[in-house]
């Protein structure tokens, strides 16, 4: 008796399209994605902590990212610098608290801590970080795990 085996990295379906990760998508399906508008990111030092503001030139971009902002306000900051695809330096802002307020042309996010030993993290967190983009970094801020500005 003859058994036959597939192997789920070749096999393909004729229900969808293949993601490559060896299971096909159904189709009509689209995968869990977020575009994230390009804005301009300037990181500050300020007393207690850091802020991070994001600005948008055009108003679709701006809208969209208020409006990820305001739903995933309240979750975990964290912002990403990269160079080249590799991650160079990641700061979870888990040390302090972190507000985030709208303004005309994007929002701000403040991080601060009344600890004086949280605050130097976050304000070594900004320096890096600072550091990292005037060297042609790119960098992602996200709340909750989810991006909303990138630059």
């Amino acid at each position: 008796m003859v058994t036959a085996m597939m192997n789920p990295m070749t096999a393909t379906s004729t229900t969808g399209t293949n993601t490559g990760m060896g299971m096909p998508m159904p189709t009509g399906m689209a995968p869990n994605m977020v575009m994230v508008p390009r804005c301009k990111m300037k990181m500050e030092k300020c007393a207690g902590g850091m802020k991070i503001t994001c600005t948008c030139t055009d108003p679709a971009a701006c809208a969209m990212m208020q409006n990820l902002c305001k739903m995933m306000a309240g979750g975990m900051v964290s912002c990403c610098c990269m160079m080249n695809g590799m991650m160079v330096c990641c700061c979870n802002l888990t040390m302090g608290m972190c507000k985030c307020e709208m303004t005309t042309d994007g929002c701000c996010v403040t991080c601060t801590s009344g600890d004086a030993e949280c605050c130097k993290m976050i304000q070594s967190c900004c320096d890096c970080m600072a550091a990292c983009m005037a060297a042609g970094c790119t960098c992602c801020m996200t709340m909750g795990g989810t991006p909303v500005c990138c630059c």
